[in-house]
């Protein structure tokens, strides 16, 4: 059976820390058998004695002097004593050395165990992350997000690496959102071109029809006269509204000065009716960007905002510097924009309004990113919507 990672990484270093761990109790029981009293000179001793005594006990004292008597005493006396002593030492020697052999031994089993908890420990700081990470690839090639990240202990390489595989994991779902708009878009610019080819090709004989019709019209056809200009012409701008979806900007970039752009935008397509409150910062940078387009853009929020309130009330319009661009705000006091439309409001063909293409929003986020900006809606406090759009120019 194979075994894991982890198993692998703790049978290793159990390897590590328990063979020398278990060398070294070896070494250290062979130096106490080594320095423990060998049994030869014991026994020696008592034959000594024994013969001693045998001796003392052969010997006729009553041929003896006194003073060979008490030297025959003293030497017995010093002999028993002799015994004595290396008896009682020999035995606080065989107790201290088991005693140290099994304090040796409790000490070497307690380094064993700890080298197995250590082993057990680093094994687990070292396959956790990597097992974790592992998971990680395993979901990000699934295209699954990733799991919560659990604060662990260890080295803080690991740390690191979880939050850079993160950010990896993150860039992969943004780049793979990105193509997958881009490719969206694409079908759908192919789509507005296709239509509006399609469509301008019938528009310039219904034209030269009505007109003929109309040097001789008749009381029963009159009425279609009336109508037919207006809905070819109604036609027309669907037309013109999806070539311009389906067509990038052509030509070099050049300066586009936003305050003045603004400014026009404000004369000619904010109604009488409504009040426009302009302010226009003067540090505003000029950025270097398509005219045509950006106009369109603006126009197309404008004229949304404007809808959206029914040509009534206040509308306000700024522009400011910001780092690395510039800073538009529309903001309207209309109805708003409904929660669940908010996400869908800058897809084309969507719109809430009846007679719309849901183009023109389309349009103006379009322009806004090919400037490589962004463009956001908020809620205004009291009711309406805020469009909020950032450029940084070509």
């Amino acid at each position: 059976m194979r075994l894991s990672f982890h198993q692998r990484i703790l049978l290793i270093l159990i390897c590590l820390g328990a063979i020398p761990t278990a060398a070294a109790i070896v070494g250290w029981g062979l130096t106490i058998r080594a320095a423990t009293p060998a049994a030869g000179p014991r026994e020696a001793l008592e034959e000594v004695g024994a013969t001693g005594r045998a001796l003392l006990r052969s010997l006729d004292t009553t041929d003896l002097s006194q003073m060979e008597r008490d030297a025959l005493a003293a030497h017995a006396a010093t002999l028993n004593s002799a015994i004595g002593r290396f008896q009682r030492v020999e035995t606080y020697n065989r107790y201290y050395y088991a005693g140290l052999g099994i304090a040796v031994f409790l000490l070497g089993a307690a380094a064993l165990y700890a080298s197995v908890r250590l082993g057990g420990h680093l094994s687990r700081q070292l396959s956790r992350p990597i097992e974790d990470l592992i998971g990680w690839t395993g979901h990000i090639r699934r295209n699954e997000p990733l799991p919560p990240d659990r604060p662990r202990r260890g080295a803080p390489e690991f740390a690191a690496l979880r939050t850079a595989l993160r950010e990896m994991a993150a860039a992969l779902e943004r780049g793979r959102a990105e193509a997958i708009e881009a490719e969206r878009l694409r079908a759908f610019r192919e789509t507005a071109r296709r239509v509006a080819h399609e469509m301008k090709n019938p528009l310039t004989p219904i034209r030269l029809a009505v007109a003929q019709l109309a040097r001789s019209p008749s009381p029963s056809t009159q009425d279609a006269i009336d109508v037919l200009p207006a809905e070819s012409e109604r036609l027309e701008h669907l037309a013109r509204e999806f070539t311009e979806f389906g067509r990038l900007p052509e030509g070099p970039a050049a300066p586009v000065d936003l305050c003045e752009l603004l400014e026009e935008l404000v004369r000619t397509s904010v109604p009488l009716t409504m009040t426009p409150k302009v302010t226009l910062a003067p540090d505003t940078p000029v950025l270097q960007g398509h005219y045509d387009p950006l106009h369109r853009a603006f126009a197309n929020i404008i004229r949304n905002a404007v809808e959206a309130c029914g040509g009534e009330g206040e509308l306000e319009i700024s522009a400011a510097a910001v780092p690395g661009g510039a800073l538009v705000t529309i903001r309207d006091h209309g109805p708003g924009i409904p929660p669940e439309l908010e996400g869908r409001i800058f897809d084309p063909y969507y719109t809430a309004k009846e007679g719309g293409t849901g183009l023109g929003l389309a349009l103006a986020k379009q322009t806004v990113e090919l400037h490589q900006g962004t463009i956001a809606v908020e809620r205004t406090p009291g009711g309406g919507a805020t469009f909020v759009v950032r450029l940084i120019g070509l």
